[in-house]
């Protein structure tokens, strides 16, 4: 039986095929590894494409490919994501507060978003801020 890729991905196998003939060219020495990044997106390719034709089309040996798959998969079984949680965030007394509008976006390592848009600042920022980075469920 004989898996087809969608035609997307072959060009994105293409494309990295290319990026690693010019970092083989570019390297410094013969025995430099290969970038993370790089590693990065033959394994993202694994998910539609077979390790064997990856490993072919990047001329890279299947079991250095196997091995870097095993290995990103350990690092995502590692990271366990956080149940989402509500989080109380106390109000700044009304003589504090200002009038203009107040957007807030924040990103955590962990890949977490939070994105607030309120049209007066009444919100302890501080707080909703710290529960953020420290990844806390609730605030008192």
């Amino acid at each position: 039986m004989k898996i087809e890729a969608p035609l997307h991905t072959d060009h994105q196998l293409d494309q990295l095929a290319g990026q690693f003939d010019h970092w083989r060219q570019t390297r410094t020495h013969l025995s430099e590894r290969i970038p993370h990044a790089l590693w990065d997106q033959a394994v993202a390719l694994t998910a539609t494409i077979p390790p064997a034709r990856v490993a072919k089309q990047l001329r890279l040996r299947l079991a250095d490919l196997k091995k870097q798959m095993a290995h990103r998969q350990g690092c995502a079984a590692a990271v366990v994501p956080r149940p989402l949680g509500f989080v109380e965030v106390p109000l700044v007394p009304v003589e504090f507060a200002r009038p203009e509008a107040a957007h807030l976006e924040l990103s955590r390592a962990d890949g977490t978003r939070l994105s607030i848009h309120t049209p007066a600042v009444l919100l302890a920022l501080d707080t909703v801020v710290r529960a953020f980075v420290e990844g806390r469920a609730c605030c008192n």
